[in-house]
């Protein structure tokens, strides 16, 4: 599923929370999509933080920021 649909089914679903409150399938529903969303966010953050480099400066050893 995009992304973005993703992100505007589990906002109407909580609208509807709020609301009229949530059926048991929609709950399971709701929370299948934020697993699936916060999945998504740690893997896309996992490979942000194994694409970073450090770099040392070799007259000094110290790390460049």
């Amino acid at each position: 599923m995009d992304i973005d649909k993703l992100i505007a089914r589990i906002n109407e679903l909580s609208r509807k929370n709020k609301t009229d409150g949530l059926t048991e399938d929609e709950i399971a529903e709701r929370d299948e999509l934020r697993r699936t969303y916060i999945n998504n966010f740690k893997r896309n953050f996992r490979q942000q933080l194994d694409n970073i480099k450090y770099v040392e400066d070799e007259d000094e050893g110290t790390i460049k920021h």
